[in-house]
């Protein structure tokens, strides 16, 4: 896409002060469902990018380029809350960072994975399949930031057991 850098940047930053304000994450699909056709038919966002794209591909690039780098940013920027949230220090030395989900390898072992409700069970698994490659060990601390999948005492009472079967102790839910 031959786009001008400048339009790009002013495009994501209006799309993306947009999905601060409705507090994206909290959302259901349906709802985001429904913006992404509202974007795709507004002038400065869709009517903009279909001016270097497939008019067809637009709802397309906004879904999986703009608000996907959206929620990955946002998740990447609460890492710091998350440390201190556990009491670890922001600035405690990092082994490995990891994306899809977040999470870090401290130098002194520590494993942290952090992620949004609505993806619990791929949270829950990368942190058994991460202690389980770096050998066991000590316990892996895992993050669930509430977005609305799993408000309900019930729903989390599931999250809880399977965290404790496989072995992910503490879960922390980030209300």
């Amino acid at each position: 896409m031959n786009m001008p850098e400048s339009m790009r940047r002013s495009i994501r930053e209006a799309l993306w002060r947009r999905l601060d304000d409705l507090d994206w994450p909290s959302l259901s699909d349906l709802d985001h469902s429904n913006y992404y056709e509202q974007w795709t038919r507004a002038a400065d966002i869709g009517g903009k990018l279909g001016h270097f794209m497939d008019p067809r591909a637009v709802r397309v690039y906004i879904k999986d380029t703009l608000v996907k780098d959206y929620a990955r940013e946002r998740l990447l920027s609460s890492g710091s809350s998350v440390l201190s949230l556990l009491g670890i220090p922001p600035d405690s030395p990092v082994a490995r960072e990891f994306i899809k989900p977040h999470g870090v390898l401290l130098v002194d072992g520590s494993l942290v994975t952090w992620g949004n409700s609505r993806d619990w069970k791929h949270l829950v698994m990368a942190a058994f399949e991460r202690r389980r490659l770096r050998g066991g060990g000590d316990a892996t601390a895992l993050v669930i930031i509430e977005t609305g999948k799993t408000a309900d005492p019930e729903d989390r009472e599931l999250v809880r057991e399977a965290a404790t079967r496989l072995g992910v102790n503490p879960l922390i839910w980030w209300d």
